[in-house]
């Protein structure tokens, strides 16, 4: 794991699936709640190349081995992109009965991984090209992009169409699972956002502004610092949920932004289980 200082954040982009594992058991033992290892089965891995209206996404691809169809789910990454703990959750939510795809969200400017080692996010000419990746990517690429990436799994003999599928999104992907379910509002049945920045702003193109689009059930973790910055988000998002006549969970987590994803100081083992178990909740609830 990286070295942290005070007022620096700092990520370990070469996170690997042992180093996971071994948090997630101990995690469980602790806490009686399931870890990955615990998710039983066998899973097919594949590294893809996703067609869209702007080329090709390098993604990664899971499902279940065996005969079977399965609900498909999209995961948008944080702003680091695609990277071994991402995978991770990929193999983990397939492992849990999913189609999953987990694309590069920078394929428009270069393949994954975009970045490796440790980052720290103090160091402005480290973040610069990665920021500049972010930048690029409009609501309307955002949105091409999600209808893409619904189509290529809607076109893999794994995936169980008559049922609906999910999205998640983590830090920048947490509004982009707004963005998918109002852009493919006929498949997306469950959206669930993990300490998403910028979910309620005074734009006109506010994430929250969408909800009446959507036809989805919602799944809000946020972190207890970003809500500390933005206290008044969450009503605000409670009253567009209600307006909108969508259905979902919005609670404060005891832990700060970044705690879903491994590699980081943030990293919050019994509070991101607890996140995962919710997300399952969801899921099942929607996707059956």
């Amino acid at each position: 794991m990286c070295e942290t200082d005070k007022g620096r954040f700092i990520v370990d982009t070469d996170m690997t699936r042992r180093g996971l594992m071994i948090g997630l058991a101990g995690t469980a033992a602790a806490t009686g709640l399931p870890g990955f290892a615990a998710a039983a089965g066998s899973v097919v891995e594949s590294d893809v190349l996703v067609p869209t209206p702007d080329g090709q996404a390098d993604a990664a691809l899971f499902h279940p081995a065996g005969k079977g169809r399965w609900p498909a789910v999209l995961i948008w990454t944080d702003i680091l992109g695609l990277r071994p703990v991402f995978r991770e959750m990929g193999r983990r939510l397939a492992a849990q009965g999913h189609v999953v795809l987990v694309p590069n969200p920078y394929y428009r400017a270069k393949k994954a991984p975009v970045v490796s080692g440790s980052v720290d996010f103090s160091d402005r000419a480290a973040m610069k090209p990665v920021m500049e990746y972010r930048a690029a990517l409009t609501d309307e690429r955002i949105d091409s992009d999600a209808r893409a990436y619904l189509a290529f799994l809607d076109r893999q003999k794994a995936t169980d169409r008559a049922r609906g599928a999910g999205v998640q999104g983590y830090c920048m992907g947490g509004p982009f699972t707004f963005r998918t379910a109002a852009a493919v509002p006929g498949r997306i049945r469950a959206a669930a956002s993990f300490h998403g920045g910028g979910l309620v702003t005074d734009k006109p193109n506010s994430p929250h502004l969408l909800l009446p689009r959507t036809r989805a059930d919602f799944l809000v973790a946020i972190a207890q610092n970003d809500d500390a910055r933005q206290p008044d988000a969450k009503a605000t998002l409670r009253t567009a949920f209600a307006q909108a006549k969508r259905r979902a969970e919005i609670e404060v987590y005891p832990a700060d932004h970044g705690w879903c994803v491994g590699g980081s100081q943030a990293y919050d083992e019994a509070a991101a289980e607890k996140a995962w178990a919710r997300l399952t909740s969801l899921y099942k609830a929607r996707l059956a």
